[in-house]
């Protein structure tokens, strides 16, 4: 529970320790006082969204703690998640809230995420404001409640699992089925590209190679065209030069018989024609690696129809390959994509029948509470002074959605006999008012949160009904802490602690206290509720009633 709230430049609050007891707690205090600031202050330590005004006019920051002890096994195992400790069983909350709109939250003195905040908030306190009243005038938050009131959410988690399934197979299927639509041109596509590229059987690298071969080969058609030139210069034709030295070789020999002299002119003659027919012979072999016409048309016909398909798909040889590679791939994959298309859509239908079931149950429990939880409500209403309405939750079925196929609208019967009919059509603000604290009620029997804060429930409420509704706060405290700000003394007189809210301005500033009331002083506040500030000896005495009338009560309760 929530043993003591402290405050610092929280609005005019400029600081206040505030200690709570474990029962019914109220606030008090005249209108404009303060009282919603620490609503407010206690939504901010507990995670909620904060406005840089709630700092107090001319303070850097306003900081806000809450003390909570006992905290129970949930608090403790989300403590427990996040790496903090609980201290002897303690936990200390705090947010400092600074005037730029910053805000650091921390658990127990270490820093923390608001996040975290927010979680463990939600295992402490339940804060009823008067927007909450509205719930009920929506019927599409009253499945939520009947939710709540049955506190196991086994069942609608497992139909949740199975419809998150479905909804992901679903969105599978779909998208296929738009794909369908492309995948005719696609395949088109592809095909063209395997038509293009699969007949050439490209290597790999093959477009350095064939450019080596063919540059090899230009060069030696080149080479061989030259050589072939000098070989006929050197051997062929009526005036070869091989020819022509022969003959100089035979005169030579001739003039070589008559003169000394002319003898190593003929042998060094002779020896330049065996020279000359070496090289003749050489060049005839020179040419001999050169490809055939043939051979170099059909390795410049490939270079070509190689070269064409690069540019065709801006890349290389290995490109190529790979491009080829891809579209078989895709192929493959659209082709069978029409087998897992089918797989989907089995599988569609197999979790559409299994969410199907899972709706059912749904429905079939949520008859049951709906059953459960109208009686208890219709118990809550009589004790709260309104014996002859009577609650009617219908429960109707539709598609499926992500809570089930059920759509369930609170009615009431305001009188016997009479149809049900929305909320929203019948009940006044007071009786809203108490309605609500009758869902409170039964559902606070249900969960274990241990603190309930509510913020003038008694809204349009007087007379019978508000002690009613007083009567049924200190009710529930009897089994977990209740915080009540209200305005109504029949309220007041039923809390075991009860604190003022008083404001008090100067030319200057205007500040607010929190003071926590004795039995005087709970006396002289509860008379000024009764009557208004200058609270005459008879307003004394029937305030001094009152409480003692409510502690008679109380000590009955308890007895």
């Amino acid at each position: 529970m929530l043993k003591e709230l402290s405050i610092e430049n929280l609005a005019v609050i400029p600081a206040a320790v505030i200690p709570l007891e474990g029962k019914l707690n109220v606030f008090t205090g005249e209108t404009g006082a303060g009282k919603s600031i620490l609503i407010h202050g206690i939504q901010a330590v507990l995670g909620q969204r904060i406005r840089k005004d709630m700092v107090r006019s001319g303070c850097k920051k306003a900081v806000i703690s809450a003390l909570f002890s006992p905290i129970a096994e949930d608090t403790a195992a989300i403590l427990a998640e996040y790496g903090y400790d609980a201290e002897d069983g303690n936990l200390l909350l705090s947010r400092e809230i600074s005037a730029d709109g910053g805000s650091i939250g921390r658990v127990n003195g270490r820093t923390a995420p608001v996040t975290v905040l927010r979680l463990l908030g939600e295992t402490l306190v339940n804060i009823h404001g008067q927007h909450d009243n509205q719930i009920l005038l929506r019927p599409e938050r009253h499945l939520e409640v009947l939710d709540r009131f049955g506190d196991d959410d086994t069942l609608l988690q497992a139909y949740r699992t199975e419809f998150q399934a479905l909804q992901s197979v679903a969105r599978q299927l779909n998208q296929m089925k738009k794909e369908e639509l492309h995948k005719a041109n696609r395949l088109k596509a592809l095909r063209t590209v395997i038509e293009d590229i699969s007949p050439l059987d490209i290597q790999p690298d093959e477009d350095t190679l064939l450019e080596q071969q063919f540059l090899a080969a230009s060069r030696a058609e080149e080479t061989a065209a030259l050589t072939e030139t000098i070989r006929r210069m050197l051997t062929d034709g009526d005036e070869n030069i091989s020819d022509a030295l022969a003959s100089a070789c035979a005169l030579l020999q001739q003039l070589a018989a008559k003169s000394e002299d002319a003898k190593s002119l003929a042998d060094r003659l002779q020896t330049v024609n065996i020279e000359l027919r070496d090289i003749a012979d050489e060049l005839s072999a020179f040419g001999g690696d050169m490809l055939s016409p043939a051979a170099f048309a059909a390795l410049e016909k490939r270079r070509n129809a190689l070269n064409t398909l690069m540019v065709r798909y801006h890349t290389d040889a290995d490109g190529l390959r790979r491009q080829l590679e891809d579209a078989a791939a895709e192929i493959e994959h659209i082709e069978q994509s029409a087998d897992a298309m089918e797989q989907l859509a089995a599988e569609k239908q197999r979790l559409l029948h299994s969410v199907t079931a899972h709706a059912k149950a749904l429905t079939a429990h949520r008859t049951k509470l709906a059953a459960q939880f109208a009686n208890r409500v219709g118990e809550e209403l009589a004790n709260l002074d309104m014996p002859r309405v009577q609650l009617v939750v219908s429960l109707t079925q539709g598609k499926l959605t992500p809570n089930g196929m059920d759509h369930a609208e609170f009615l009431i019967s305001a009188n016997p006999g009479e149809p049900p009919k929305p909320i929203a059509q019948i009940a006044s603000g007071g009786e809203l008012s108490r309605m609500m604290l009758a869902l409170k009620a039964v559902i606070a029997q249900r969960d274990a949160i241990p603190t309930l804060i509510f913020d003038e429930i008694d809204t349009g409420v007087s007379g019978r009904a508000a002690q009613k509704i007083g009567i049924k706060l200190r009710e529930i405290a009897m089994h977990r802490q209740v915080i009540c700000v209200t305005h109504l003394a029949q309220l007041a007189v039923q809390a075991q602690h009860h604190l003022l809210i008083e404001k008090q301005s100067d030319d200057t500033s205007t500040q607010t206290k929190v003071i926590p009331l004795d039995s005087t002083g709970r006396i002289r506040e509860i008379a000024r509720i009764m009557g208004g500030s200058h609270a005459s000896d008879l307003l004394l005495q029937t305030a001094e009633e009152s409480l003692r009338e409510a502690q008679k009560q109380e000590f009955f309760s308890n007895s």
